[in-house]
Protein backbone atom coordinates (compact mmCIF):
# COMPACT_ATOMS: atom_id res chain seq x y z
CA UNK A 1 0.00 0.00 0.00
CA UNK A 2 1.59 3.26 -1.28
CA UNK A 3 2.28 5.58 2.14
CA UNK A 4 1.92 9.01 1.76
CA UNK A 5 5.38 11.06 1.30
CA UNK A 6 6.26 13.82 4.57
CA UNK A 7 7.00 17.65 3.21
CA UNK A 8 10.81 17.86 3.99
CA UNK A 9 9.48 20.47 6.43
CA UNK A 10 8.02 18.25 9.06
CA UNK A 11 8.18 18.82 12.72
CA UNK A 12 11.27 15.97 12.73
CA UNK A 13 14.25 17.09 10.87
CA UNK A 14 15.85 14.24 9.00
CA UNK A 15 18.64 13.84 11.67
CA UNK A 16 15.95 13.90 14.17
CA UNK A 17 14.67 11.29 12.95
CA UNK A 18 18.28 9.15 12.20
CA UNK A 19 18.36 9.58 15.84
CA UNK A 20 15.47 8.04 16.32
CA UNK A 21 16.12 5.17 13.85
CA UNK A 22 19.21 4.62 15.81
CA UNK A 23 17.90 5.11 19.31
CA UNK A 24 15.30 2.46 18.36
CA UNK A 25 17.82 -0.39 17.29
CA UNK A 26 19.14 -0.18 20.75
CA UNK A 27 16.38 0.53 22.98
CA UNK A 28 13.51 -1.53 24.16
CA UNK A 29 9.79 -0.12 22.75
CA UNK A 30 7.87 1.51 24.89
CA UNK A 31 4.11 0.77 24.69
CA UNK A 32 2.43 4.31 25.67
CA UNK A 33 0.00 3.18 22.69
CA UNK A 34 -1.65 0.64 24.76
CA UNK A 35 -2.52 3.54 27.54
CA UNK A 36 -3.95 5.72 24.88
CA UNK A 37 -6.12 2.53 23.48
CA UNK A 38 -7.07 2.50 27.20
CA UNK A 39 -8.65 5.41 27.43
CA UNK A 40 -10.49 4.84 24.33
CA UNK A 41 -11.99 1.81 25.03
CA UNK A 42 -13.66 3.63 29.09
CA UNK A 43 -14.54 6.30 26.66
CA UNK A 44 -16.72 3.82 24.02
CA UNK A 45 -18.08 1.71 26.86
CA UNK A 46 -19.51 5.29 28.37
CA UNK A 47 -20.84 6.56 25.27
CA UNK A 48 -22.84 3.78 24.93
CA UNK A 49 -23.80 3.64 28.25
CA UNK A 50 -25.44 7.28 27.85
CA UNK A 51 -26.69 6.20 24.78
CA UNK A 52 -28.49 3.43 25.55
CA UNK A 53 -29.58 3.90 29.59
CA UNK A 54 -32.83 5.23 28.12
CA UNK A 55 -33.71 1.43 27.12
CA UNK A 56 -32.43 0.50 30.89
CA UNK A 57 -34.86 2.94 32.38
CA UNK A 58 -38.01 2.49 30.01
CA UNK A 59 -40.31 0.83 31.95
CA UNK A 60 -40.37 3.04 35.17
CA UNK A 61 -39.98 6.05 32.92
CA UNK A 62 -42.87 5.35 30.33
CA UNK A 63 -45.34 5.04 33.82
CA UNK A 64 -43.95 8.39 35.71
CA UNK A 65 -44.14 10.57 32.08
CA UNK A 66 -47.25 8.85 30.70
CA UNK A 67 -45.63 7.66 27.19
CA UNK A 68 -46.62 5.15 25.42
CA UNK A 69 -45.28 2.42 23.28
CA UNK A 70 -44.94 4.59 19.79
CA UNK A 71 -43.82 7.37 21.51
CA UNK A 72 -41.08 5.38 23.35
CA UNK A 73 -40.29 4.06 20.02
CA UNK A 74 -39.62 8.02 18.64
CA UNK A 75 -37.14 8.52 21.73
CA UNK A 76 -35.33 5.68 20.83
CA UNK A 77 -34.90 6.81 17.12
CA UNK A 78 -34.53 10.35 17.78
CA UNK A 79 -31.20 10.68 18.91
CA UNK A 80 -30.11 8.66 15.73
CA UNK A 81 -31.53 12.06 13.75
CA UNK A 82 -29.19 14.75 15.40
CA UNK A 83 -26.37 11.95 15.68
CA UNK A 84 -26.34 11.00 12.26
CA UNK A 85 -26.86 14.72 10.55
CA UNK A 86 -24.08 16.07 12.73
CA UNK A 87 -21.49 13.36 10.95
CA UNK A 88 -20.14 15.74 8.63
CA UNK A 89 -19.97 18.66 10.87
CA UNK A 90 -17.98 16.66 13.35
CA UNK A 91 -15.63 15.45 11.01
CA UNK A 92 -15.11 18.31 9.94
CA UNK A 93 -14.18 20.08 13.58
CA UNK A 94 -11.93 16.65 14.32
CA UNK A 95 -9.52 17.78 11.69
CA UNK A 96 -10.04 21.18 12.39
CA UNK A 97 -9.32 21.16 15.70
CA UNK A 98 -7.66 17.46 16.65
CA UNK A 99 -8.46 14.55 18.82
CA UNK A 100 -8.18 16.03 21.74
CA UNK A 101 -9.93 18.84 22.09
CA UNK A 102 -13.08 17.05 19.82
CA UNK A 103 -13.02 14.09 22.19
CA UNK A 104 -12.46 16.40 25.87
CA UNK A 105 -15.81 18.35 24.63
CA UNK A 106 -17.71 15.38 22.99
CA UNK A 107 -17.52 13.73 25.87
CA UNK A 108 -18.33 16.88 28.06
CA UNK A 109 -21.62 17.56 26.44
CA UNK A 110 -23.00 14.42 26.07
CA UNK A 111 -22.78 13.73 29.77
CA UNK A 112 -24.14 16.89 30.77
CA UNK A 113 -27.21 15.58 27.67
CA UNK A 114 -27.38 12.83 29.29
CA UNK A 115 -27.08 14.01 33.73
CA UNK A 116 -30.05 16.46 32.32
CA UNK A 117 -32.57 13.69 30.91
CA UNK A 118 -32.36 12.63 34.84
CA UNK A 119 -34.30 16.02 35.39
CA UNK A 120 -37.05 16.19 33.22
CA UNK A 121 -40.80 16.11 33.44
CA UNK A 122 -42.64 16.09 30.39
CA UNK A 123 -41.58 14.74 26.32
CA UNK A 124 -40.20 18.19 25.04
CA UNK A 125 -37.05 18.36 26.85
CA UNK A 126 -36.46 14.76 27.22
CA UNK A 127 -36.98 14.87 23.48
CA UNK A 128 -35.02 17.97 23.24
CA UNK A 129 -32.20 16.47 25.56
CA UNK A 130 -32.15 13.01 23.23
CA UNK A 131 -31.21 15.30 20.21
CA UNK A 132 -28.10 17.07 21.93
CA UNK A 133 -27.14 13.82 22.90
CA UNK A 134 -26.59 12.66 19.31
CA UNK A 135 -25.02 15.50 18.44
CA UNK A 136 -22.71 15.61 21.20
CA UNK A 137 -21.69 12.14 19.94
CA UNK A 138 -21.01 12.02 16.79
CA UNK A 139 -17.42 13.08 16.52
CA UNK A 140 -16.89 10.06 18.82
CA UNK A 141 -15.95 7.35 16.18
CA UNK A 142 -14.33 9.59 13.73
CA UNK A 143 -11.88 10.39 16.95
CA UNK A 144 -11.37 6.98 17.64
CA UNK A 145 -10.04 6.38 14.45
CA UNK A 146 -8.04 9.22 13.70
CA UNK A 147 -6.35 8.20 16.97
CA UNK A 148 -5.59 4.59 16.06
CA UNK A 149 -4.31 5.92 12.45
CA UNK A 150 -2.16 8.37 14.79
CA UNK A 151 -1.16 5.90 17.41
CA UNK A 152 -0.88 2.03 16.07
CA UNK A 153 0.55 0.42 12.50
CA UNK A 154 -0.94 -1.41 10.37
CA UNK A 155 -0.31 -4.50 11.52
CA UNK A 156 -2.07 -3.44 15.35
CA UNK A 157 -5.27 -1.35 14.46
CA UNK A 158 -7.69 -4.37 13.91
CA UNK A 159 -6.62 -5.49 17.34
CA UNK A 160 -6.89 -1.77 18.65
CA UNK A 161 -10.11 -1.43 17.35
CA UNK A 162 -11.42 -4.36 18.06
CA UNK A 163 -10.58 -3.26 21.84
CA UNK A 164 -12.27 -0.03 22.09
CA UNK A 165 -15.42 -1.57 20.16
CA UNK A 166 -15.31 -4.02 22.41
CA UNK A 167 -16.64 -1.32 25.29
CA UNK A 168 -19.78 -1.00 23.03
CA UNK A 169 -21.15 -4.64 24.73
CA UNK A 170 -18.96 -4.19 28.10
CA UNK A 171 -20.79 -1.89 29.18
CA UNK A 172 -24.17 -3.14 28.44
CA UNK A 173 -23.34 -6.65 29.51
CA UNK A 174 -21.65 -6.11 32.91
CA UNK A 175 -23.25 -3.05 34.15
CA UNK A 176 -27.04 -3.65 32.97
CA UNK A 177 -27.42 -5.33 36.37
CA UNK A 178 -25.80 -2.58 38.94
CA UNK A 179 -28.02 -0.36 36.56
CA UNK A 180 -31.17 -2.10 37.00
CA UNK A 181 -30.25 -2.49 40.90
CA UNK A 182 -29.69 1.17 40.96
CA UNK A 183 -32.81 1.91 39.25
CA UNK A 184 -34.72 -0.49 41.90
CA UNK A 185 -33.28 1.56 44.97
CA UNK A 186 -33.38 5.03 43.77
CA UNK A 187 -35.84 5.33 40.83
CA UNK A 188 -35.18 5.99 37.06
CA UNK A 189 -33.41 9.49 37.39
CA UNK A 190 -30.62 8.00 39.28
CA UNK A 191 -29.32 5.92 36.13
CA UNK A 192 -29.00 9.88 34.50
CA UNK A 193 -27.22 11.03 37.31
CA UNK A 194 -25.05 8.38 37.56
CA UNK A 195 -23.64 7.71 34.20
CA UNK A 196 -23.46 11.34 33.19
CA UNK A 197 -21.32 12.17 36.36
CA UNK A 198 -19.44 9.49 35.23
CA UNK A 199 -19.01 10.25 32.02
CA UNK A 200 -17.87 14.10 33.43
CA UNK A 201 -15.06 12.77 35.14
CA UNK A 202 -13.47 10.88 32.59
CA UNK A 203 -13.59 13.37 30.27
CA UNK A 204 -11.44 15.56 32.61
CA UNK A 205 -9.05 12.21 32.75
CA UNK A 206 -8.97 12.43 28.68
CA UNK A 207 -8.03 15.85 28.52
CA UNK A 208 -5.39 14.87 31.41
CA UNK A 209 -3.86 12.25 30.11
CA UNK A 210 -4.25 12.18 26.33
CA UNK A 211 -1.03 13.33 24.03
CA UNK A 212 0.08 12.89 20.43
CA UNK A 213 2.82 10.18 20.29
CA UNK A 214 5.78 12.83 19.60
CA UNK A 215 4.12 14.82 22.37
CA UNK A 216 3.47 11.57 24.79
CA UNK A 217 6.12 11.53 27.38
CA UNK A 218 6.09 8.19 27.95
CA UNK A 219 6.56 7.27 24.20
CA UNK A 220 10.16 6.80 22.99
CA UNK A 221 12.12 6.89 20.03
CA UNK A 222 11.56 3.07 19.09
CA UNK A 223 8.01 3.22 19.78
CA UNK A 224 7.59 6.56 17.49
CA UNK A 225 9.60 4.62 15.00
CA UNK A 226 7.64 1.20 14.83
CA UNK A 227 4.28 3.43 15.09
CA UNK A 228 5.81 5.68 11.97
CA UNK A 229 7.33 2.79 9.72
CA UNK A 230 3.65 1.02 10.22
CA UNK A 231 2.19 3.80 8.72
CA UNK A 232 0.91 5.57 11.76
CA UNK A 233 1.90 9.22 12.93
CA UNK A 234 0.68 10.41 9.31
CA UNK A 235 -2.85 12.00 10.34
CA UNK A 236 -2.11 15.27 11.71
CA UNK A 237 -2.60 18.72 10.36
CA UNK A 238 -0.64 20.37 7.76
CA UNK A 239 -0.21 23.57 6.29
CA UNK A 240 -2.17 25.55 4.76
CA UNK A 241 -1.43 24.92 0.93
CA UNK A 242 0.23 21.58 1.27
CA UNK A 243 0.68 18.88 -1.08
CA UNK A 244 2.26 15.93 -2.02
CA UNK A 245 3.28 13.76 -5.56
CA UNK A 246 2.21 10.30 -5.95
CA UNK A 247 4.10 7.65 -7.52
CA UNK A 248 2.15 8.53 -10.61
CA UNK A 249 3.28 11.88 -10.74
CA UNK A 250 -0.05 13.07 -10.07
CA UNK A 251 -0.69 16.29 -7.87
CA UNK A 252 -2.86 14.99 -4.59
CA UNK A 253 -4.13 17.33 -2.12
CA UNK A 254 -4.16 17.23 1.80
CA UNK A 255 -6.08 18.55 3.98
CA UNK A 256 -5.02 22.29 5.03
CA UNK A 257 -6.67 24.45 7.08
CA UNK A 258 -10.19 25.69 6.12
CA UNK A 259 -9.56 24.55 2.90
CA UNK A 260 -12.41 22.25 2.84
CA UNK A 261 -14.94 21.69 -0.20
CA UNK A 262 -18.32 19.78 0.06
CA UNK A 263 -17.81 18.43 -2.92
CA UNK A 264 -15.06 16.56 -1.22
CA UNK A 265 -17.68 14.62 0.12
CA UNK A 266 -18.96 13.48 -2.93
CA UNK A 267 -15.54 12.57 -4.75
CA UNK A 268 -14.73 10.70 -1.51
CA UNK A 269 -18.01 8.68 -1.98
CA UNK A 270 -17.00 7.68 -5.89
CA UNK A 271 -14.59 5.62 -4.61
CA UNK A 272 -15.75 2.02 -4.24
CA UNK A 273 -13.26 1.47 -1.52
CA UNK A 274 -15.29 4.11 0.71
CA UNK A 275 -19.19 3.41 -0.62
CA UNK A 276 -18.96 -0.32 -0.03
CA UNK A 277 -17.40 -0.27 3.39
CA UNK A 278 -20.67 2.55 4.06
CA UNK A 279 -23.12 -0.36 2.70
CA UNK A 280 -21.38 -3.09 4.71
CA UNK A 281 -21.68 -1.25 8.02
CA UNK A 282 -24.81 0.05 7.68
CA UNK A 283 -25.70 -3.82 7.71
CA UNK A 284 -23.81 -4.83 10.17
CA UNK A 285 -24.56 -1.56 12.28
CA UNK A 286 -28.85 -3.11 11.74
CA UNK A 287 -28.09 -6.31 13.73
CA UNK A 288 -26.68 -3.92 16.58
CA UNK A 289 -29.57 -1.74 16.59
CA UNK A 290 -31.65 -4.36 16.87
CA UNK A 291 -29.99 -6.06 20.27
CA UNK A 292 -29.82 -2.16 21.40
CA UNK A 293 -33.59 -1.44 20.61
CA UNK A 294 -35.74 -4.94 20.20
CA UNK A 295 -34.33 -7.36 21.52
CA UNK A 296 -36.03 -7.24 25.37
CA UNK A 297 -39.58 -6.55 23.57
CA UNK A 298 -38.56 -9.33 20.89
CA UNK A 299 -38.02 -11.80 24.42
CA UNK A 300 -41.18 -10.54 26.41
CA UNK A 301 -43.64 -10.40 23.16
CA UNK A 302 -42.53 -13.51 20.95
CA UNK A 303 -40.60 -15.92 23.36
CA UNK A 304 -43.24 -15.05 26.10
CA UNK A 305 -40.49 -14.75 28.71
CA UNK A 306 -40.57 -13.26 32.17
CA UNK A 307 -38.89 -10.24 33.11
CA UNK A 308 -36.63 -12.04 35.08
CA UNK A 309 -35.38 -14.61 32.45
CA UNK A 310 -35.30 -11.37 30.19
CA UNK A 311 -32.76 -9.65 32.71
CA UNK A 312 -30.19 -13.19 32.62
CA UNK A 313 -30.69 -14.30 29.00
CA UNK A 314 -30.08 -10.86 27.69
CA UNK A 315 -26.83 -10.38 29.09
CA UNK A 316 -25.65 -13.79 27.11
CA UNK A 317 -25.85 -12.15 23.50
CA UNK A 318 -23.80 -8.72 24.35
CA UNK A 319 -20.91 -11.18 26.02
CA UNK A 320 -20.95 -13.20 22.56
CA UNK A 321 -20.64 -9.73 20.61
CA UNK A 322 -17.53 -8.63 22.73
CA UNK A 323 -16.23 -12.08 22.37
CA UNK A 324 -16.73 -11.38 18.52
CA UNK A 325 -15.29 -8.10 18.55
CA UNK A 326 -11.62 -9.26 20.49
CA UNK A 327 -11.90 -12.31 17.90
CA UNK A 328 -12.70 -10.60 15.08
CA UNK A 329 -9.95 -8.09 15.28
CA UNK A 330 -6.90 -10.25 16.39
CA UNK A 331 -7.93 -12.53 13.99
CA UNK A 332 -7.37 -9.91 11.55
CA UNK A 333 -4.31 -8.29 12.58
CA UNK A 334 -2.67 -12.38 12.97
CA UNK A 335 -3.85 -12.36 9.13
CA UNK A 336 -1.84 -9.89 8.25
CA UNK A 337 1.26 -10.66 10.17
CA UNK A 338 1.68 -14.21 8.68
CA UNK A 339 1.89 -12.13 5.12
CA UNK A 340 -1.73 -12.54 4.32
CA UNK A 341 -2.66 -9.84 1.82
CA UNK A 342 -4.66 -6.97 3.29
CA UNK A 343 -7.87 -7.70 1.31
CA UNK A 344 -8.18 -11.11 2.90
CA UNK A 345 -7.09 -10.05 6.50
CA UNK A 346 -9.45 -7.28 6.48
CA UNK A 347 -12.39 -8.19 4.46
CA UNK A 348 -12.69 -12.17 5.49
CA UNK A 349 -13.77 -11.79 9.20
CA UNK A 350 -15.77 -8.78 7.79
CA UNK A 351 -17.63 -10.89 5.44
CA UNK A 352 -17.70 -14.12 7.69
CA UNK A 353 -19.63 -12.45 10.36
CA UNK A 354 -22.00 -10.71 8.27
CA UNK A 355 -22.83 -14.26 6.44
CA UNK A 356 -22.81 -15.77 10.31
CA UNK A 357 -25.41 -12.70 11.72
CA UNK A 358 -27.85 -13.79 9.08
CA UNK A 359 -28.59 -17.07 10.84
CA UNK A 360 -30.47 -14.71 13.29
CA UNK A 361 -33.38 -15.74 11.03
CA UNK A 362 -33.41 -19.08 12.02
CA UNK A 363 -34.86 -18.25 15.54
CA UNK A 364 -37.88 -17.62 13.73
CA UNK A 365 -37.84 -21.80 13.19
CA UNK A 366 -37.19 -23.00 17.04
CA UNK A 367 -39.17 -23.50 20.01
CA UNK A 368 -36.99 -23.85 22.78
CA UNK A 369 -35.95 -20.43 24.50
CA UNK A 370 -32.50 -21.68 25.31
CA UNK A 371 -32.17 -22.64 21.56
CA UNK A 372 -32.98 -19.27 20.59
CA UNK A 373 -30.89 -17.80 23.07
CA UNK A 374 -28.25 -19.83 21.30
CA UNK A 375 -29.01 -18.37 17.98
CA UNK A 376 -29.03 -15.22 18.60
CA UNK A 377 -26.00 -15.01 20.71
CA UNK A 378 -24.17 -16.36 17.42
CA UNK A 379 -25.91 -14.17 15.13
CA UNK A 380 -24.31 -11.25 17.82
CA UNK A 381 -21.18 -13.02 18.06
CA UNK A 382 -20.59 -13.21 14.14
CA UNK A 383 -22.02 -8.99 14.46
CA UNK A 384 -18.85 -8.25 16.66
CA UNK A 385 -16.46 -10.41 14.13
CA UNK A 386 -17.32 -7.66 11.32
CA UNK A 387 -17.63 -4.72 13.61
CA UNK A 388 -13.81 -3.79 12.16
CA UNK A 389 -14.77 -1.34 9.26
CA UNK A 390 -13.36 1.79 11.22
CA UNK A 391 -9.83 -0.05 10.62
CA UNK A 392 -10.52 0.37 7.04
CA UNK A 393 -11.28 4.15 7.30
CA UNK A 394 -8.12 4.18 9.01
CA UNK A 395 -6.42 2.25 6.20
CA UNK A 396 -8.00 4.14 3.22
CA UNK A 397 -8.82 7.70 4.44
CA UNK A 398 -6.68 10.13 2.59
CA UNK A 399 -4.42 12.16 4.18
CA UNK A 400 -5.62 14.95 6.41
CA UNK A 401 -8.85 13.88 6.02
CA UNK A 402 -9.85 10.86 7.98
CA UNK A 403 -12.02 13.12 10.41
CA UNK A 404 -14.55 14.23 7.25
CA UNK A 405 -14.16 9.85 5.71
CA UNK A 406 -14.69 9.11 9.44
CA UNK A 407 -17.84 11.36 8.97
CA UNK A 408 -19.15 10.07 6.17
CA UNK A 409 -18.71 6.41 7.02
CA UNK A 410 -20.48 6.85 10.56
CA UNK A 411 -23.36 8.41 8.62
CA UNK A 412 -24.07 5.82 6.62
CA UNK A 413 -23.43 3.11 9.46
CA UNK A 414 -25.70 5.02 11.62
CA UNK A 415 -28.73 5.07 9.25
CA UNK A 416 -29.47 1.89 10.43
CA UNK A 417 -30.06 3.66 14.39
CA UNK A 418 -33.30 5.20 12.44
CA UNK A 419 -33.94 2.68 9.68
CA UNK A 420 -34.08 -0.12 11.53
CA UNK A 421 -36.28 0.40 14.73
CA UNK A 422 -38.79 2.10 12.40
CA UNK A 423 -38.70 -0.80 9.65
CA UNK A 424 -39.06 -3.20 12.76
CA UNK A 425 -41.66 -1.50 14.57
CA UNK A 426 -43.67 -1.26 10.94
CA UNK A 427 -43.21 -4.94 10.57
CA UNK A 428 -44.54 -5.88 14.14
CA UNK A 429 -47.57 -3.52 13.80
CA UNK A 430 -48.69 -4.72 10.38
CA UNK A 431 -48.10 -9.03 11.20
CA UNK A 432 -48.07 -9.34 14.65
CA UNK A 433 -45.33 -11.32 14.66
CA UNK A 434 -41.80 -10.77 15.08
CA UNK A 435 -41.12 -13.37 12.23
CA UNK A 436 -40.55 -10.84 9.37
CA UNK A 437 -38.47 -8.40 11.12
CA UNK A 438 -36.01 -11.11 11.40
CA UNK A 439 -35.75 -11.87 8.11
CA UNK A 440 -35.13 -8.42 7.40
CA UNK A 441 -32.88 -8.09 9.62
CA UNK A 442 -31.17 -11.39 8.21
CA UNK A 443 -31.24 -10.11 4.37
CA UNK A 444 -29.81 -6.81 5.49
CA UNK A 445 -26.61 -8.54 7.13
CA UNK A 446 -26.24 -10.93 3.69
CA UNK A 447 -26.89 -7.41 1.65
CA UNK A 448 -23.75 -6.49 3.74
CA UNK A 449 -21.43 -9.39 2.80
CA UNK A 450 -22.15 -9.12 -0.78
CA UNK A 451 -21.08 -5.29 -0.37
CA UNK A 452 -17.76 -6.68 0.86
CA UNK A 453 -17.11 -8.94 -1.86
CA UNK A 454 -18.41 -7.24 -5.13
CA UNK A 455 -17.94 -3.66 -4.21
CA UNK A 456 -15.25 -2.39 -2.05
CA UNK A 457 -12.52 -3.83 -4.05
CA UNK A 458 -8.78 -3.21 -2.77
CA UNK A 459 -7.97 -1.74 0.71
CA UNK A 460 -5.50 0.94 -0.39
CA UNK A 461 -5.54 4.87 0.78
CA UNK A 462 -7.35 7.16 -1.40
CA UNK A 463 -5.61 9.39 -3.21
CA UNK A 464 -7.72 12.90 -3.78
CA UNK A 465 -6.39 14.07 -7.58
CA UNK A 466 -6.89 17.40 -8.77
Amino acid sequence: MPQPIHPTHDDLSSGATASAGAAGATMRRSNARYRILALLAIGTMINYLDRTVLGIAAPQLTKELGINAALMGLLFSVFSWSYVASQIPGGLFLDRFGSKLTYFLSMTFWSLFTLAQGLVHGIAPLLAFRLGLGVAESPCFPANSRVVATWFPQSERAMATGTYTVGEYIGLAFFSPFLFALMGAYGWRSLFYVVGAVGLVFGAIWWICYREPRDHPSANAAELEYIEAGGGLTHRKKDEGDATTNEKGTKSTKSTKGGFEWRTIGRLLKHRQLSGICLGQFAGNSTLVFFLTWFPTYLATERHMAWLKIGFFAILPFIAASIGVMFGGTFSDWLLRRGTSVNVARKLPIIAGLLLASTIILANYVESNVTVIVILSVAFFAQGMAALGWTLVSDIAPDGLLGVTGGIFNFAANLAGIITPLAVGFIVAATGSFVGALVFIGVIALIGALSYIFIVGDIKRIVMTE
